[in-house]
């Protein structure tokens, strides 16, 4: 046995702000990507993955039972797991590009009833109904899961979220490959944990002060990011993101691995690149913005970088 291919996402803008209402837009990135199989012999790495999706099973069990709307064929995934399915993924864990949401696509694409597919219309009451059961789902793996991820994943189409009962599949402008403008990914070298940072997030929420930065800096420039990059306004898509790189390094320090802390402010400073949080941060990737990728990549030669878009 063997299911088809879900990928790994990338959320350009939004991480945290959609929380509170901000605009996001996720994109799929087909460089990671994941699939279901089965082997009567397993390696250590898929039995960690097999005794996992046996919990899993156990806990789409009880919240079948749970909610009335909420119906898999749960026998038939309790007896494969039993033989030996297991999610075998390239999706690096808790580095922010939603390993956890390709494997949830993937449960529900074999086994959800009455699903919902990519070939009809996808009408935003189908989306947020999508987006509501794979939260549930994900939940299981973070805690709390907005269930973006995996929709990305299940749809592999670009997302827009509007806000949070507001949601669209949405187009980007296509790629220039001669560009010299790019976004990249920075690899931090440290696994990220999403429920620690997410829990800071929580606690600093409770200040006046920073829910006030929220709403008048770090959602109002994260809107205009989303803005920009959908209608290809590039110029002012990188002054946005040099004030959202600006907010978020002043703000969002315990979210931003120490020995970046540095190179952080030394592109805000010199204008070669910006970057910005992929996901909740702590660790996994950084996310990067420049309108010089070869002067990018000489200012960060120490750094694994993989372009991810061309402008």
């Amino acid at each position: 046995m063997k299911g088809p291919l879900f990928y790994s996402k990338i959320l350009l803008f939004g991480e945290y702000g959609i929380i509170k209402d901000s605009k996001g837009l996720s994109i799929p990135y087909n460089f990671f990507k994941g699939a279901l199989k089965s082997s009567e012999e397993l390696s250590d790495e898929s039995k960690k993955s097999n005794e996992s999706l046996q919990r899993f099973a156990t806990y789409l069990e009880k919240v079948s039972k749970e909610d009335a709307s909420f119906s898999f064929d749960i026998e038939a995934l309790k007896k494969d797991v039993e033989e030996g399915m297991y999610f075998d993924s390239s999706i690096p864990q808790g580095y922010g590009v939603g390993s956890s949401g390709a494997l949830v696509a993937a449960i529900y694409h074999k086994y959800a009833h009455n699903k919902i597919t990519v070939l009809e219309n996808l009408t935003k009451d189908k989306l947020l109904t999508l987006k509501g059961v794979f939260s549930k789902m994900e939940s299981f793996f973070h805690g709390k899961s907005s269930g973006l991820d995996p929709l990305n994943s299940y749809l592999s189409l670009p997302i827009l979220i509007n806000s949070r009962d507001n949601i669209e599949s949405t187009s980007i402008p296509s790629q220039n490959n001669q560009g010299t403008g790019a976004v990249f990914l920075l690899d931090s070298g440290i696994i990220g944990e999403t429920a620690p940072m997410v829990q800071i997030f929580m606690e600093r929420m409770k200040e006046d002060g920073f829910r006030h930065m929220l709403k008048d800096q770090f959602i109002k420039h994260t809107d205009a990011c989303v803005e920009d990059f959908i209608n290809g306004n590039v110029k002012s898509l990188f002054g946005n993101i040099k004030q959202l790189s600006h907010v978020v390094l002043d703000h969002f320090k315990p979210m931003i691995p120490s020995q970046f802390h540095k190179i952080w402010k030394h592109g805000i400073d010199t204008n070669k690149y910006y970057l910005k949080l992929c996901g909740s941060g702590g660790g996994g990737y950084i996310l990067g913005f420049t309108e010089d990728i070869d002067g990018a990549r000489k200012e960060l030669k120490d750094y694994n970088l993989e372009v991810v878009y061309n402008f």
